[in-house]
This record gives C-alpha cells, sequence and structure tokens, in this order.
C-alpha cells in the first residue's frame, strides 16, 4: 500500500482525501483485469470504466459552469490511476488534454456538443499539436487552415498523437497566417470521421498505447469548429498545458511509488548473504534516496497543483518544474528498484520492468526535460530584470 500520508500537507482539503481512498479501492477493482494485448481495446474498455465510474468527470467542468477543472484533483488521479496501470492513466489523462482546449476556450455550443461525451466515456479525445519537424517548437507547425467560403481546409500531418487511431475527436492545431511563427496559429475541433482525416501511420512505442500519424488531405472543417478566434492556437495550447503539465508529474509519481513499494517488498523479503537484503547498508541508502526523491517530486507537484487552483493566471515556471523534476526523479527511482529486484527485473511483464519502460516517455511528452529547463531559467532570468 502506497504512503498517503502526504494526503495531510495543507495542500489538498477533506474532498481530495476522500477522492484519493475512493479511486485507489475502483482501480484496485476495475482496472487489473484488462488484456493490454490489444491495446486499443484496452483503451477503449478503459474510457468506458472511467466514464462509468464518474472519473471522468474530473476532466472537464459541468455543462452549467458548476465545477471547474481542480488541478489537485487531476494530478491525484493520475498518482493514483499511474500506481494501478500506466494505460489506466494515459487513458484518464487523455480525456482531460484532448478536451481540454474546448472546456477552457469553447463556445457553450462546443461544450454542450463534447464535454458531456469526454465526460462520459462516450467519445475519446485527442490532443494533435506535434509535427514531424515541430515537436518542442510550436512555432513552427506546418499544417495549414486555408478560410473557404462559410469554413476551413485543414492540410498536413501530425505525428506522435496519442489516441490517434481511435479517438472520436481531435484537436487540430494548424497554421492559418495572421502573423508569422507562434501567432499564425489556430485550434479547430475536427470529428474522427471527417472524411479528409486518415490514419496514416499506427506507431508501436517501447510501453504500448495507441498513438498515431495523422494525415490532413482537403480536410473540411465548418466556421463553428474553430477555438475562441483565429490566431490563438498558441495562446490555447500553452494555457492547456500549463494546467495538464503538472499532472504529467503525478503520474510519474505514481510510477515512482509503485517502485519504491515493489524495492522495498523485494527488499524486505529476499535472502542474501544470511539475513534479509534490506539488512545491506547499502540497499538501505537506496531506500532513503528513494524516499527523498519521491517526497521532494511531491512537494513540487502538488505545490503547482495547488497555486493553479488558487487562481494563478499562469504557472509555467511551477508547472515546468513539477514535470522535470518528478519525471527525472521516477526515472532514477525506477532504475534503483530494478536494481535491487536483480534479474527479476527486467523479466518480461514484471510490475518494475513494466514501470521501467513506462517512464521514459514522460520526460519527453508536453515538453521534454530540457525544455522544461529552458522555461524554468527564462522565468527565473525574466524575474531577475524586472
Amino acid at each position: 500500500m502506497a504512503d498517503t500520508s502526504f494526503l495531510n500537507w495543507p495542500f489538498f482539503e477533506e474532498r481530495h482525501r476522500t477522492l484519493a481512498a475512493e479511486l485507489d479501492a475502483w482501480a484496485a477493482a476495475n482496472v487489473a483485469d484488462i488484456d493490454h494485448h490489444d491495446v486499443d481495446a484496452a483503451c477503449r474498455t478503459l474510457v468506458s470504466r472511467l466514464g462509468q465510474g464518474g472519473w471522468l468527470k474530473h476532466t472537464a467542468p459541468n455543462e452549467d459552469g458548476s465545477q471547474r477543472i481542480d488541478v489537485r484533483t487531476l494530478a491525484l488521479v493520475r498518482e493514483t490511476l499511474a500506481r494501478h496501470s500506466g494505460l489506466a492513466d494515459f487513458a484518464f489523462a487523455m480525456q482531460g488534454l484532448g478536451a481540454g482546449p474546448i472546456s477552457l476556450f469553447g463556445t457553450d455550443a462546443q461544450k454542450n456538443t463534447w464535454l458531456p461525451k469526454t465526460r462520459s466515456g462516450q467519445a475519446i479525445a485527442a490532443f494533435a499539436l506535434t509535427e514531424a519537424a515541430s515537436g518542442s517548437d510550436v512555432a513552427n507547425i506546418t499544417t495549414t487552415a486555408t478560410r473557404d467560403g462559410d469554413g476551413y481546409v485543414i492540410d498536413g500531418e501530425k505525428y506522435w498523437i496519442s489516441n490517434g487511431g481511435i479517438a472520436d475527436l481531435y484537436v487540430v492545431f494548424a497554421r492559418t497566417g495572421e502573423a508569422p511563427g507562434a501567432r499564425g496559429l489556430s485550434a479547430f475541433i475536427v470529428s474522427g470521421d471527417n472524411p479528409g482525416l486518415s490514419i496514416a501511420e499506427r506507431i508501436d512505442v517501447i510501453a504500448p498505447h495507441p498513438l498515431g500519424r495523422l494525415r490532413f488531405k482537403n480536410c473540411r472543417v465548418s466556421a463553428d469548429a474553430l477555438l475562441s478566434k483565429a490566431g490563438d492556437g498558441f495562446k490555447i495550447a500553452m494555457a492547456t498545458l500549463d494546467v495538464f503539465r503538472t499532472t504529467v508529474g503525478a503520474a510519474a509519481l505514481g510510477f515512482a511509488r509503485r517502485a519504491f513499494d515493489e524495492a522495498v517488498k523485494r527488499a524486505s523479503t529476499r535472502q542474501m548473504f544470511g539475513g534479509a537484503l534490506s539488512d545491506l547498508q547499502m540497499v538501505q541508502a537506496h531506500i532513503a534516496d528513494m524516499a527523498v526523491e519521491i517526497d521532494a517530486a511531491a512537494l513540487l507537484v502538488y505545490r503547482a497543483a495547488w497555486t493553479k487552483d488558487m487562481g494563478a493566471a499562469r504557472v509555467s515556471r511551477e508547472a515546468a518544474m513539477a514535470k522535470l523534476y518528478a519525471t527525472e526523479a521516477a526515472q532514477r527511482v525506477i532504475d534503483t528498484s530494478v536494481q535491487i529486484h536483480g534479474g527479476d527485473g527486467v523479466r518480461s511483464g514484471h510490475p518494475v520492468e513494466m514501470l521501467y519502460r513506462d517512464i521514459r516517455a514522460l520526460r519527453i511528452y508536453e515538453g521534454a526535460s530540457d525544455i522544461q529547463k529552458l522555461v524554468i531559467a527564462r522565468a527565473v532570468l525574466s524575474s531577475a530584470e524586472r
């Protein structure tokens, strides 16, 4: 059982502690039995179960505006699900990230059309930002959306798109040309069954999840598919990532906690040199290092989430710190857990072997670790100049 003493930190309210306990029990009963050999089917099942369980309601506000996105809740859900299943965390996270631009910038009609479906698990969402030559460099997007009569025509390709191939809706970022670089981008809602959208490639990765390359060819959308206004695409993307980037750190934290629990169990039960592995001072030092890394990561993650929930307009610096440290620390914790497990740690299908594959992508997506360092440094330097 993972340590939950952090829930008593002042970042949290009683509703957060209740949610964490209820979700932990739900996840234990609802995610372990899902067959991951067909990853598309597994994700569809997970999204459906998460919707039926009421957990996806936290990814988007109520239609009447009575609930807002609570980043601490998002982070707690991702941490808890990640401890149980990396794919369950992925399914939840993409419902939030994919629908996030609609939640934050959509019209009432756009929200009423899509959010009830994503919240209930009836529609799978995707966030289509990345291209082959513009991963971290969003301003370099080349996909175009050209005005044509009362709508737009989208042409180009998107790469590394999570849920690519199974999503019912894609929020697509394209160049509309109002200004050079980042100021000339816009965001559009594109239905998964649009005849101008095709799946050019399905991409296999070390921790399998639905991932694809999207091709847009004469993809026509109506004017009411535009989010906010033309030229707001970069702002929409950054504001969405500002909310959800912290939760990537939370997922990494969930992976780290599971790896830590597995390591402690292994060290306590494995007999070596006439005693338990945990009797060895070197192993004790490893366990101490892991515990410190986990608590430090948790403090940064929930500091960022709390800051956003308290009304901060932007938390780019805090979110970048949380994602950077939590993902890098989780990689170290999991690697140490593999080492403590010895040969079992690299046996295919072992929990720590799966975690070793799960964690690697988190140091890349939604802004690679090196990009997070740039964000942090620029924020610090800008503050110093002021």
